[in-house]
């Protein structure tokens, strides 16, 4: 693979809020981990599946070593079956950005544009709302919408369809008319450092299917069998990735090499969708390459 040019350090101010994102198995977590080792700051969590208390070991969450060389925070802290939503995590992380230099880092896009650009302040959508949009054809969701949101979404995308929906519906006032009154943003973009973490496809595929036998190798069958028990779909916690495939095998449904297969396609098509997202909506971001380097080397620290 040719070489790429090199890039200027991104300079890194120790009093100055640290946001890192990047897909699954990029490295992120060990940057954010290299930067408090040198600087200090607390990293703070922005993946919406390690807020669970399940599923350590599926999830990637910080292991006891990482624990004790920096200060984590919110990860684990919410019960496996209890609802959580970006604007749950938002009023979370708000007292947190008063402490310690805060060093966030996750691949949940959603939860650091909201932290970035604001988030409007939606109801949450009854049950019987949701029921029937959960019935209805997405032509006939389509139809309902008013125009200048069925103009700024993306139609044949089902779940915005559907949520557009559901606000409309609830709320009596159109998707876009909340997204324009956005309250300002916990943490401005120009008030941080926010780095991207660049993981071309050819280099993250291999370090997707290595970290899942890894997360085989530290128990994630173990873990798969204390939580089947009380697995059901419809927890939040149980949309992470390798767990329904784990738990397919565990009550004999899946051989192990087909719920491994299964979990590392899940791992490569969530990786994909991350990238999308990253280069759509974080354009402003520096970006850090991880290519068969340490992403580390391409920082350069400054203390204030």
């Amino acid at each position: 693979m040719a070489e790429r040019p090199a890039v200027a350090p991104i300079t890194i101010h120790s009093g100055r809020p640290v946001l890192i994102a990047g897909p699954t198995a990029s490295g992120k977590s060990a940057l954010a981990l290299h930067i408090a080792r040198t600087q200090g700051g607390v990293i703070v969590n922005a993946d919406a599946m390690q807020v669970f208390d399940g599923w350590r070991i599926v999830t990637a969450r910080p292991d006891d070593a990482d624990l004790a060389q920096a200060d984590h925070a919110l990860y684990g802290h919410i019960a496996y079956d209890a609802p959580y939503s970006v604007g749950h995590w938002l009023r979370d992380v708000a007292p947190l950005l008063a402490g310690p230099r805060p060093i966030i880092v996750g691949g949940t896009g959603l939860y650091l544009t909201a932290l970035t650009e604001g988030l409007a302040d939606i109801p949450p959508t009854p049950d019987d709302v949701r029921a029937d949009a959960d019935s209805r054809s997405l032509s006939g969701l389509l139809a309902d919408l008013e125009a200048a949101t069925h103009a700024r979404i993306d139609t044949a995308n089902r779940a915005r369809v559907q949520r557009a929906w559901e606000v409309q519906k609830a709320t009596g006032r159109s998707l876009i008319d909340w997204q324009d009154a956005t309250p300002p943003p916990l943490l401005p973009l120009a008030g941080a450092t926010a780095i991207v973490v660049d993981a071309p496809k050819d280099w993250l595929t291999p370090r997707i299917a290595r970290r899942f036998d890894a997360m085989l190798e530290a128990g994630a069958l173990d873990e798969a069998r204390a939580m089947a028990p009380t697995w059901d779909p419809r927890h939040p916690s149980s949309k992470a990735i390798g767990a329904p495939e784990l738990i397919a095998h565990v009550t004999g449904q899946l051989s192990l090499p087909e719920a491994r297969t299964s979990a590392i396609i899940a791992s490569r098509q969530y990786a994909k969708r991350q990238r999308t997202w990253f280069r759509k909506r974080m354009r402003d971001w520096q970006v850090v390459p991880t290519l068969s380097t340490d992403p580390s080397t391409a920082l350069q620290f400054v203390s204030d």
